[in-house]
């Protein structure tokens, strides 16, 4: 969601944080900007509605300059996208904050505040952290102990950073419920919500904890736990260079990131594969005892993570023999779940801090479910670290809003963990062997499907003029389908829905018409002859269609009917096989409706606030 980046240093620190900035822009906002102080003590804020390239000019208008200095680009919540709404906030001209996250009582705090006569400039919630601010900051003169005062007051989640003209050598930071974490350098240190906005400043990091406040100045760092205590946090190296968020030759990230999945998949195996057989230490040490009492699963998850788990529900009780029941983060979070004894719970998640599928995950724990694993491609997020499992995708940075490599690198972590646990039930030696062969041959098919990228650009002008779109598929496909219409949906602004193609006849079937083209997956598996019976449904009503079909499926073209042949593949790969056409039909299409690809309007990369 929102995008923090702050600095404090012996050096002017716009242009870092105007770099940090654009470095979050695939998080998804809709303002931006900068408060910092100068060498006379005072606020400089710059803010603009709009993007980063907004406030970028405006500042090169406007010049600002200090050594110590938050910037922020917002993503709506409370208040209109606006120029007044956006962030920093400032306090009567000597304290100024950006904030990540949701204060649910802010509506208490508010009216407390306008009865000591703050005056509000702005609908967010934020603005009463300000406020707040700076009532203790005039009653404490010390601002650490300011902002502990204030974010004891404070209900919901927040990521923060603090700067004040009383201490203007000093950026303070605090977290509860959003990520945010220290970036450790020489000469400066830094906090940002995502360690992408600072890898051109440093390769060393600090992950703050729940209820973490933090003093940062150029000369070192302060790190205090929720009970006040000083602390030290482990120093991790990151991994990540410059190169990897940069597009290179790509227009968009997403074209990037759909190129990028044959490596990424490989680099998902790597290591864990044996002569036949997956290694099952790579789910940790504990992994094995942990897996010999499991009899059920339980996956939670949000948006295209959700298609992963619902993809691999067909894996986990087909092929391992194991019950498994998939829910979404949001849903799960807010009822009472019946308990089922011996249950692995799972959570599926992109960047590991999404709020509903963090919640999810701590709701289980005290709802009494056996254990926790958690697939994920962000290592140190807060997902990987409460859970008693981790299986990280290794999938790379993904900027792109729609997510691509983290979905198929998601489906393979699965398929390993299917794997794992149903040699302990119904999966033979030999079955399992075949499978990781299968797993072997996967980055060459999806690179073998890659090149079918110009015959799809060539079908998405006949999307052009379309306003709806309907995905069809059956059995491990309909969720192909409902990841399809998806990405679709979200990138080219076409409604578009998926559905299982044995229920045309329970609704969907009203919708057919010429102007309604409905794009199907077609493996050669046991369903391929009622699957095509439902396609002569749709033909018979006038229905224009596009099938993405296994070459030794049969399917041929006829008038209305256009086929794209896919290298033939085993049922149990096939999902992440058929995914890729269906990524490439919705970026294609999305450049004809010339959308903005890599950040669709009103989306967020990392949803972290409910």
């Amino acid at each position: 969601m929102c995008g923090i980046v702050g600095a404090v240093a012996r050096e002017n620190v716009v242009d870092v944080l105007v770099e940090g900035l654009k470095r979050l822009e695939y998080r998804g906002y809709d303002s931006a900007g900068v408060a910092l102080l100068d060498e006379a003590c005072c606020i400089q804020r710059v803010r603009m509605p709009g993007k980063v390239k907004q406030l970028e000019n405006e500042l090169k208008k406007t010049p600002a300059n200090g050594h110590v200095g938050i910037a922020h680009t917002r993503w709506a919540t409370h208040g209109i996208p606006s120029k007044s709404n956006a962030h920093p906030h400032v306090c009567r001209k000597s304290m100024a904050v950006v904030h990540n996250g949701i204060i649910e009582n802010f509506e208490d705090l508010k009216q407390q505040q306008q009865a000591e006569n703050y005056v509000f400039t702005s609908d967010t919630d934020t603005e009463v952290i300000v406020h707040q601010l700076h009532k203790y900051m005039a009653q404490e003169n010390d601002l650490y102990k300011a902002v502990c005062a204030t974010v004891r007051d404070l209900q919901g989640a927040y990521a923060l950073g603090v700067i004040s003209t009383e201490e203007p050598d000093t950026l303070i930071t605090a977290r509860r419920g959003s990520p945010l974490v220290i970036g450790l350098g020489e000469k400066a240190n830094y906090i940002a919500s995502d360690v992408a906005a600072l890898i051109s400043e440093t390769q060393h990091f600090i992950y703050l904890e729940e209820g973490d406040v933090a003093v940062l100045r150029a000369s070192g760092v302060e790190i205090f736990d929720l009970d006040g205590n000083p602390v030290e946090r482990t120093i991790h190296q990151s991994s990540l260079n410059a190169d990897a968020v940069e597009r290179g030759e790509y227009t968009h990230y997403m074209l990037k990131e759909i190129y990028e999945q044959p490596r990424a998949i490989a680099e998902t195996l790597e290591g864990r594969l044996g002569e036949g057989r997956v290694l099952e230490s790579i789910f940790g040490p504990q992994a094995a005892a942990i897996f010999d009492t499991i009899k059920h699963v339980q996956i939670i998850a949000c948006g295209t993570s959700y298609h992963a788990g619902l993809i691999a529900r067909y894996g986990f009780e087909a092929l391992a023999g194991i019950p498994c029941n998939v829910e979404v983060a949001s849903e799960f979070r807010y009822r009472k779940a019946a308990v089922l004894p011996d249950t692995l719970f799972v959570t599926i998640s992109q960047s590991g801090e999404t709020a509903d599928t963090l919640a999810a995950l701590r709701a289980a724990k005290d709802s009494g479910f056996a254990h926790s694993l958690c697939i994920c491609n962000v290592p140190e997020s807060s997902l990987v670290r409460e859970s008693d499992l981790v299986l990280m995708t290794r999938a790379g940075p993904e900027i792109g809003v729609a997510s691509t490599k983290a979905f198929t690198t998601q489906l393979v972590a699965l398929l390993l963990l299917i794997i794992v646990l149903g040699r302990r039930h119904q999966l033979d030696e030999a079955l399992e062997a075949r499978l990781v062969e299968q797993l072997r041959q996967l980055p060459l098919m999806v690179e073998q499907v890659l090149t079918l990228d110009d015959d799809i650009s060539k079908l998405a002008v006949r999307f052009g003029d379309k306003h709806n779109a309907l995905f069809l598929g059956r059995g491990e496909q309909f969720p192909v389908a409902l990841e399809g219409a998806l990405k679709l949906k979200e990138i080219s602004y076409i409604h578009a829905e998926g559905y299982p193609a044995g229920e045309l006849k329970h609704g969907p079937l009203a919708l057919v018409d010429a102007e309604m083209p409905i794009v199907v997956v077609a493996p050669n598996d046991e369903l391929l002859d009622k699957l095509k019976a439902n396609l002569q449904e749709v033909r018979a009503r006038g229905g224009e269609l596009f099938v993405f079909a296994d070459v030794e499926s049969g399917m041929e073209e006829a008038d209305g009917i256009t086929v794209l042949n896919v290298a033939p593949t085993d049922k149990a790969i096939s999902p992440i096989v058929f995914s890729i056409p269906l990524q490439l039909l919705a970026y294609h299409v999305a450049l004809i409706k010339g959308t903005d690809v890599d950040q669709p309007r009103n989306l967020a990369k990392s949803v972290t606030v409910e």
